[in-house]
């Protein structure tokens, strides 16, 4: 494999699609179970590589160097093999924070919830923070960690968020009747963001569309992140405008 993505379960995605449209290159979804991730990792036999679930932290310590941006975050999506030597970047955050603007959702001064913590959840954190969020709530229910709360506190303290963001893969195709939260917890809420990029509209997007919120799903993310670890693959720069132009072509396919 020269170029693809790696994750434990990738009948879902559409990264295939996307990154042969963005540039001239077979591009293979190559699911890993977690017992041959590592032999996979130690073989290094690619020359560049998307990382998704469970692996974007996982992969950290097969690394020769990181970008600050994925220093930063603790989650590496994008690794780049440079004569044996593999180099992480995370474009997860750029992604999201060019979907955000794009849909014009202002975050500014904004409170902000985020559910799920893992590695997906970092680089939004981030995101949400270099787009100058007033509070950012994270809410877990796996291992709660430091500033990591649980779905109930959410509920009884945080109803007035403004903003609500899943990260968790909650909702995600096939498990499309699944919902992280109800959104009649947060009154106050004026959009959703959530990063699944399937199904095109999610049960939670489609509640706060229901309850006048804005809503929109990752796809636009997942095409925008995908542009930007193709200029790294391939150490070149990709317009802007080919990020729209497959975001409405994968949007048909999706409907």
């Amino acid at each position: 494999m020269e170029y693809g993505l790696i994750g434990e379960t990738l009948g879902h995605s559409s990264s295939k699609q996307i990154h042969e449209q963005l540039a001239d290159y077979c591009y293979e979804p190559h699911p890993l179970s977690r017992e041959e991730f590592p032999v996979f990792m130690e073989k290094k036999e690619f020359r560049a590589i998307n990382v998704t679930i469970p692996y974007k932290q996982a992969v950290i310590p097969y690394l020769t160097a990181m970008d600050d941006s994925a220093k930063a975050i603790g989650a590496v999506n994008t690794i780049v093999n440079r004569q044996g030597q593999l180099f992480g970047y995370n474009t997860d955050m750029p992604g999201f924070i060019y979907m955000v603007k794009r849909n014009e959702i202002n975050i500014r001064n904004k409170k902000v919830v985020v559910l799920g913590n893992g590695g997906a959840s970092q680089a939004i954190q981030a995101g949400v923070k270099k787009m100058g969020a007033k509070q950012m709530v994270i809410v877990g229910n796996r291992t709660l960690t430091e500033g990591v709360i649980t779905y109930e506190a959410c509920f009884r303290d945080h109803g007035d968020a403004e903003i609500i963001v899943n990260t968790s893969p909650v909702g995600m195709y096939p498990q499309i009747d699944s919902s992280p939260v109800d959104l009649t917890h947060f009154p106050h809420c004026e959009a959703v963001v959530d990063i699944i990029a399937n199904p095109l509209t999610t049960k939670l997007v489609a509640q706060a569309r229901e309850l006048g919120m804005k809503g929109i799903t990752g796809l636009e993310m997942l095409v925008a992140q995908a542009k930007y670890a193709a200029e790294i693959f391939l150490d070149t720069v990709i317009p802007d405008e080919k990020i729209d132009e497959i975001y409405e072509n994968m949007k048909k396919t999706l409907s």
